[in-house]
């Protein structure tokens, strides 16, 4: 038998032969799901013995992508343009998924294939030169005016509208070089540290325009298949909602096309004055995460982008996982990250509406009251067998459905399901539970679950199939945005609406924010408060949003790295830790003033300098100070009495050492030397006689020790024991007393640091935010 680590061995073999750098080969082979997709589509492409660079990150992204199961089956099919290099870019390989999702079984016509994803059409690098000078020059007035603020995506897009096949990175290129010479450099002050700091990513294959020359393009500018700013082919017009549809295909052969009839689009644009709405919906079962950064981002963004409106609503079905602390939580940290919801509702504020809507269901013949335990429920999905009570006449199930209402019947005993399809090849459409009962046994009766927002009065509640996508229709939400792992939902989503009469929002999904050594889970993210592994959801080891905010992240350098990740359908976003780090420290390096603070102290007497003497030092808060502006420094007392770390102390001198050593002078850091070859950092005593400030640090680093440590069995396991480090007796400068809880600073030579919630009267407490060392701007990569 094969062991393991033999096939991870083979495994990465073959995906470096294919082109792959070494660490998305290496990530690749740890996501067994990913690596069986992608042997797969090797071996159907025929490149077992390689292929180029260029042609292996497609077939990778075939294998990443999630795309209905009507494009899979027609992969065989795509494989061979991918081969022959003639599908070879990212928006054609998407045009192809598209197109293809919407063809059935026995439909496909290569013609149509090609002709809707641009095979054989190339677009020269001249062309592209005339369209972004023509786009310039129709955008002209408004680029004088914005300058340095112009959008350059959009205009970007415009250049796309005219030629759809165009390399989106060589139009990047091209239109960068043409500003840059319309507009000139950036003004000094005006730079990004991250333009002066971080170096093009090297690319092995570089942009080939047809032999007309290469390019060397950044790490962001890779990301082809991000979307900023937010393309209209994505989200259409409000008004274009009668056209945009969906086929559902059903066991028969039969399709359903789902779209608003005019009357419905009428009714509905006249409710929002044809404005764009969307929502944010979390379910308040936990504290939010990284993650959510991005959906906040996308839902919210994508509002304000559009002039339009978002929703904070708390998806609130499941009263044994919900709480008000959530909830409160919730509202003031969508509030912390810059985002201010049209209006804040709760799915239970339309229990009473959603519960009409299910009798219904149930009069139209589309549910029924089902017996079955969720043990045999599962059992007859896998054999797809209709359930023994699926027939059970529309009067037995309404008589039921009351009864489940008034609490007469035990929880487990009866379910309401959607009458579906069992034989579709789409598991979200075997007869999904739209009401589940939750009530708590006593001695003489049922006792109904308490609910956090709507008290005792229910003990039904529906499911997340049936209230999402009614509470949209009821919200008139236009666009319907969530993560990828929902898009098998959409079938289900767009058939109860459809035999409801209800109106239909338009539905996009994008992939999930991963990022490295952590966990998003929230069932995770439980175990690891409710065990005690980690000091509360606000913990700054976890990438909950508090847990970040407490370590010293702003809001603003969250949204930065969201942004700059982009928004994309790729299900392989596992993003590196540093790249976030990254985007903090741009930040804290603009803002955080420098202070000194030692944390390991070492006590050193200076023998001529008189133990009375007090000398107040200018020490700067930023490196470029102007001496004429006192704002900009703070004093530090020098005494007779200093304390400097005990890593720069050393009783043998050696000649790669420059901290201070028996016979051998180095220099303090705003002060004097005391035989020089160094500078040291250091801390005195703030008057002769008087200990110096005593502060606790506290030191982080990645909570677990594998990038991805949710694929593990024993993900506890993994858990980095040396995340947390303590520094209880360190001193500071004098100015640092004055610091108040969420105040921000570089401490010199240590890193960034946030003054901490637990900090006292008595004693200040600082978090380490990010070190110092950026190995992101140094050639990292997601």
């Amino acid at each position: 038998m094969v062991g393991k680590e033999e096939l991870d061995e083979k495994s990465l073999e073959l995906f470096l032969k294919i082109g792959l750098d070494t660490k998305t080969a290496k990530n690749t082979v740890a996501n067994r799901k990913l690596t069986t997709n992608l042997t797969a589509v090797i071996n159907e492409a025929g490149v077992l013995d390689g292929c180029s660079r260029s042609v292996g990150n497609l077939l990778y992204l075939v294998a990443a992508t999630k795309f209905p199961s009507n494009a899979l089956v027609h992969r065989p099919a795509l494989l061979p343009y991918i081969v022959s290099s003639k599908i070879k870019s990212t928006a054609q390989l998407e045009a192809a998924f598209k197109f293809l999702g919407d063809i059935g079984p026995d439909k496909l016509d290569l013609n149509e294939l090609e002709e809707a994803c641009g095979v054989g059409i190339n677009v020269f690098l001249e062309e592209i030169e005339l369209a972004v000078t023509k786009v310039l020059e129709e955008n002209m007035e408004s680029i004088m005016e914005k300058q340095h603020g112009t959008d350059v995506w959009y205009l970007c897009s415009k250049v796309k509208e005219i030629y759809l096949w165009a390399d989106r990175t060589i139009v990047k290129k091209v239109m960068d070089e043409k500003l840059l010479g319309l507009l000139g450099e950036k003004p000094v002050e005006e730079k990004s540290v991250k333009k002066k700091k971080e170096k093009l990513v090297k690319v092995e294959d570089q942009v080939n325009v047809l032999g007309k020359g290469s390019m060397s393009i950044s790490e962001e500018e890779m990301n082809s298949l991000a979307i900023s700013p937010f393309p209209e082919e994505n989200f259409p017009h409000p008004e274009k909602n009668l056209k945009v549809h969906t086929e559902i295909f059903f066991s028969d052969g039969a399709i359903l096309r789902v779209c608003n009839t005019k009357e419905m689009l009428e009714k509905h644009l006249k409710a929002t004055g044809a404005k764009f709405f969307s929502r944010f919906p979390p379910e308040p079962n936990g504290y939010l995460h990284i993650g959510h950064a991005k959906a906040l981002f996308v839902s919210f963004g994508l509002a304000k982008e559009k002039d339009g409106c978002c929703y904070l609503r708390f998806d609130d079905t499941n009263p044994e996982a919900e709480k008000k602390e959530y909830i409160d939580h919730i509202k003031e940290i969508v509030e912390w990250m810059g985002w201010k919801p049209f209006k804040i509702t709760y799915t239970s504020d339309y229990f009473q509406d959603l519960y009409n809507l299910a009798v219904e269901l149930i009069r139209r013949g589309h549910a029924y009251v089902d017996h079955q335990s969720s043990e045999e429920v599962k059992e007859y999905r896998e054999k797809k067998m209709n359930s023994p009570w699926r027939d059970r006449p529309v009067a037995e199930s309404l008589k039921l459905f009351d009864e489940m209402r008034m609490g007469m019947i035990e929880e487990g005993k009866a379910t309401l399901r959607m009458k579906q399809d069992m034989q579709s090849d789409n598991y979200n459409m075997y007869d999904l539970i739209a009401y589940r009962i939750k009530a708590i046994p006593c001695l003489f009766f049922f006792q109904f679950t308490p609910h956090p927002h709507s008290g005792d009065k229910w003990c039904i509640y529906p499911s997340y199939d049936f209230s999402h996508c009614i509470v949209d229709s009821l919200e008139n939400i236009t666009h319907s945005l969530c993560t990828l792992e929902f898009e098998t939902r959409r079938a289900s989503y767009y058939w109860l609406l459809d035999v409801l009469g209800l109106y239909k929002p338009y539905v996009w999904e994008y992939s999930r924010l991963n990022v490295t050594n952590t966990v998003m889970s929230k069932r995770k993210l439980n175990r690891l408060v409710t065990e005690n592994w980690v000091d509360g959801w606000d913990d700054p080891r976890l990438m909950t949003l508090a847990g970040l905010r407490r370590r010293g992240v702003s809001s603003t350098s969250i949204n930065a790295f969201v942004r700059g990740i982009g928004i994309t359908r790729s299900d392989c976003s596992m993003i590196r830790l540093d790249r976030l780090e990254y985007h903090v420290r741009e930040e804290l390096n603009k803002l955080a003033p420098r202070t000194m603070v030692v944390l390991n102290p070492l006590k050193v007497v200076i023998t001529n300098l008189d133990s009375t003497s007090v000398i107040d030092r200018d020490a700067k808060k930023w490196p470029d100070a102007q001496s004429n502006d006192p704002d900009n420094f703070y004093k530090v007392p020098f005494t007779s009495v200093v304390y400097i770390e005990r890593s720069d102390f050393r009783l043998k001198d050696s000649k790669d050492y420059y901290g201070l050593a028996p016979g051998k002078s180095v220099m303090l850091r705003w002060a004097f030397p005391i035989k020089c070859t160094e500078v040291l950092h250091w801390v005195a005593q703030p008057s002769p006689g008087t200990n110096p400030l005593k502060v606790e640090v506290r030191l982080f680093e990645k909570l677990f020790l594998s990038e991805n440590p949710a694929e593990l069995d024993d993900w506890l396991g993994d858990l980095n024991p040396q995340s947390k480090e303590v520094i209880s007796e360190a001193v500071a400068v004098p100015s640092l007393a004055s610091a108040k809880v969420g105040d921000t600073f570089q401490f010199e030579r240590l890193g960034y640091f946030a003054v901490d919630p637990d900090s006292t009267a008595d004693k200040l407490v600082f978090n380490r935010t990010v070190t110092l060392r950026d190995s992101y701007s140094k050639g990292g990569k997601r």
